[in-house]
């Protein structure tokens, strides 16, 4: 479920392309048609694909990104008084959200 959060890096699949003057990286997600035609060898007449194929910028690699998240998740331990990642659950309210619709990488190519 993170696929998106992690496209556009070197250590991600997708195809690097240059779009006016700007490099892009080609993603989709698992259930999409274009992952199913790559390797389930088409959409089965019973399914209907979900994912889309979007262009996303290319960002390098995420080493920097992982210690950006480690330090958000550590801050997050302190603030709520937990010493380990697993104490968080005891030591905080979690929310559940629930939106239906992800338009942070726009609409399909």
């Amino acid at each position: 479920m993170l696929g998106g959060m992690f496209a556009g890096y070197d250590e991600s699949c997708g195809e690097i392309i240059e779009k006016n003057g700007q490099k892009m990286k080609i993603f989709y997600g698992s259930s999409s048609s274009t992952s199913m035609n790559k390797h389930d060898g088409g959409v089965a007449g019973y399914r209907a694909p979900e994912g889309k194929t979007v262009e996303i910028p290319y960002k390098g690699p995420i080493k920097n990104t992982l210690l950006d998240i480690m330090g958000g998740l550590r801050s997050a331990c302190s603030y709520v008084g937990a010493e380990k990642l697993k104490e968080l659950p005891r030591q905080a309210t979690f929310i559940r959200c629930r939106q239906q619709l992800n338009n942070i990488f726009g609409p399909p190519m």
